[in-house]
């Protein structure tokens, strides 16, 4: 686990435009927090300081090829979809399925609409793979105070590797939830902008539930104006590699975020999500919570949450959390907090991560009370994973993730 840590900058620093070629995604210019070059001169870099400064581009061949040392990819199983990262990518348009929903557009927009790119720009080589090759991006508007949801389900995208765009924006003040539901085979490397204005009211969750040879890589970027209020969830009970990794920069005062996740890995599933939280604005809240099981030979998943408090953001509230229940022999899992304060006037900063096994005495207390054993291990699961999936806000897909739960939970009876 990575302790914590405080920094504060005392020396200016510059970094690389999103289209300026670099020799490393991983370096900055000498002098950043005072450090400077080795003196033997022979590497001519220091390494990245602050989470906020990694290069970014939109340009695939300003990263170098994908080794998998790096430190974005050094816990994943980067062999398995080297098409994604380095292959050609269809980005043609693809079939989508809607709940139809009022005062909720959805749309295909060129590539030169205003709002691409202006929530974040990749970090890492698949996202600005899938940047380069998008032919139109679907975007979807939400206006309006009232609540309302809307399902946008992709069940059709087959095997040939691709890359996607999608963008989210909901306008000052208008309140929806917004389900992106995932199914079937793929093979996909994407984006998702998310934009919110002021005082603005957004649930986005991102559910996989793919077939089980699915790959899929996604960046999620989101931009939270003033007062606004952004809930974003994902839920990974499917696929063979699911990485989904959001990134949310609190821009506006008294913005504020909840990251809830929830994954379930099966033998031979890799569920990875890295997390990164930018509190750029005063008077901003954060709570991150993700919470998984893990069952089965070679089961493995990864959280890593990285939080900055940046010099500007006053009063801060930020606490974030990873929980991972493990069920049975042969799997692991990675949990990795990190956080970052430029700034002494915030309210609260904390982090935690626990990774175990059944608590021998609450299945004891319930064996206790004529409980079996193989039900009482699905209870503790069921508990461990309903806080998250209560705190959602939509009844039908909360109860569609309890039936879904209760499928996972099945092949825990003889573990």
């Amino acid at each position: 686990m990575s302790a914590a840590s405080a920094l504060s900058k005392s020396a200016s620093k510059t970094v690389p435009e999103p289209s300026t070629p670099a020799t490393s995604a991983s370096t900055l210019p000498v002098g950043q927090h005072g450090i400077k070059e080795h003196s033997d001169g022979r590497f001519g870099y220091v390494p990245v300081q602050t989470r906020s400064d990694r290069f970014k581009s939109v340009n695939v061949a300003d990263f170098q090829a994908v080794t998998g040392r790096e430190a974005v990819w050094k816990h994943s199983p980067v062999a398995k979809f080297t098409d994604l990262t380095a292959g050609d990518l269809d980005g043609s348009r693809y079939l989508i399925e809607l709940t139809p929903s009022a005062a909720i557009s959805v749309e295909w927009v060129p590539r030169t609409d205003a709002r691409i790119g202006t929530a974040g720009l990749p970090e890492e080589r698949a996202a600005a793979n899938a940047w380069g090759v998008f032919d139109d991006a679907l975007a979807i508007t939400v206006s309006g105070e009232e609540a309302k949801e809307i399902t946008v389900t992709r069940s059709a995208l087959g095997n040939t590797a691709r890359g996607a765009h999608t963008i989210i924006e909901a306008k000052p003040f208008s309140q929806a939830t917004v389900i992106l539901a995932n199914t079937g085979d793929a093979r996909l490397s994407e984006n998702v902008e998310i934009i919110l204005g002021e005082s603005a009211n957004l649930t986005v969750v991102s559910l996989q539930e793919w077939d089980d040879s699915a790959v899929h890589l996604a960046n999620h970027f989101a931009s939270i104006g003033r007062d606004a209020r952004l809930k974003h969830v994902v839920v990974s009970l499917g696929g063979s590699i699911v990485r989904v990794n959001p990134s949310v920069r609190l821009a506006g005062p008294g913005s504020d975020t909840l990251l809830l996740g929830l994954y379930f890995a099966d033998a031979g599933q890799h569920l990875e999500q890295q997390v990164y939280v930018f509190h750029d604005a005063p008077k901003s809240r954060s709570r991150v919570n993700y919470k998984g099981a893990l069952q089965g030979q070679d089961a493995r998943t990864v959280w890593i949450g990285d939080v900055l408090i940046g010099n500007k953001a006053a009063g801060t509230d930020s606490y974030e959390q990873n929980r991972n229940l493990v069920l049975s022999e042969g799997t692991r899992a990675d949990s990795i907090p990190n956080l970052e304060i430029e700034t002494g006037d915030i309210v609260g900063a904390g982090h935690a991560s626990a990774t175990g096994r059944f608590d021998d005495e609450q299945l004891f207390y319930l064996q206790s009370r004529g409980i079996t054993e193989k039900e009482a291990r699905r209870l503790v699961v069921r508990g461990f994973l309903t806080e998250v999936v209560q705190q959602i806000g939509s009844p039908e897909l909360e109860a569609r993730l309890q039936l879904a739960i209760e499928a996972e939970l099945i092949g825990t009876d003889d573990k």
